[in-house]
């Protein structure tokens, strides 16, 4: 999309996201990695319509990243940004290396949030803690002002030992 790249709508989006509350100050902290992206809908003059694959790392888990797959709109709309994105989203998070949770953790609390159309969607990743497996559980959904969506995806990552460490326990992290 337009406004993820260019300084004016990225600030506006910042601004938009903070004025309705809708992303704490973690979920805003990182840019994600665009791993690579498919063509869906093949346009002869403007962007084609695409399935882009990005990866984020958990802001407060080290060693757990996740990988989404979202649609990005082409097209004129596409391509001005005014295109809004369909809340079809896949989720994968995954431990990638020894486990290390920086902070007591909230349940359901947003790890990454993007916005989806030029005020009123956004994409939110949320964590939170399955104390009794000792799996940490995100979830992926978009939401809109006024309506949510309830198209969702989750994903677990369940915390195993790396090396000879023993992991942590999710639920001794949780705010209570």
């Amino acid at each position: 999309m337009v406004w993820r790249h260019g300084l004016m709508t990225a600030c506006l989006a910042a601004g938009v996201t903070a004025g309705l509350g809708l992303a704490g100050p973690q979920a805003m902290a990182q840019e994600p990695d665009r791993i690579f992206d498919k063509s869906t809908v093949w346009r002869p003059l403007t962007p084609n319509d695409k399935l882009v694959v990005y990866g984020i790392d958990d802001p407060d888990v080290a060693g757990v990243a996740c990988h989404y797959t979202l649609p990005e709109k082409g097209g004129i709309k596409g391509t001005l940004g005014l295109a809004e994105e369909v809340s079809d989203i896949s989720l994968a998070c995954r431990q990638v290396g020894p486990v290390q949770i920086k902070r007591k953790l909230t349940q359901g609390e947003v790890v990454f949030s993007e916005r989806r159309s030029l005020i009123f969607k956004s994409m939110q990743i949320v964590r939170g803690c399955d104390a009794k497996r000792n799996t940490l559980v995100y979830m992926v959904y978009s939401d809109k002002v006024i309506e949510g969506s309830p198209k969702n995806s989750t994903s677990t990552v369940p915390l195993m030992p790396w090396g000879t460490e023993p992991p942590p326990k999710c639920g001794d992290f949780l705010k209570g």
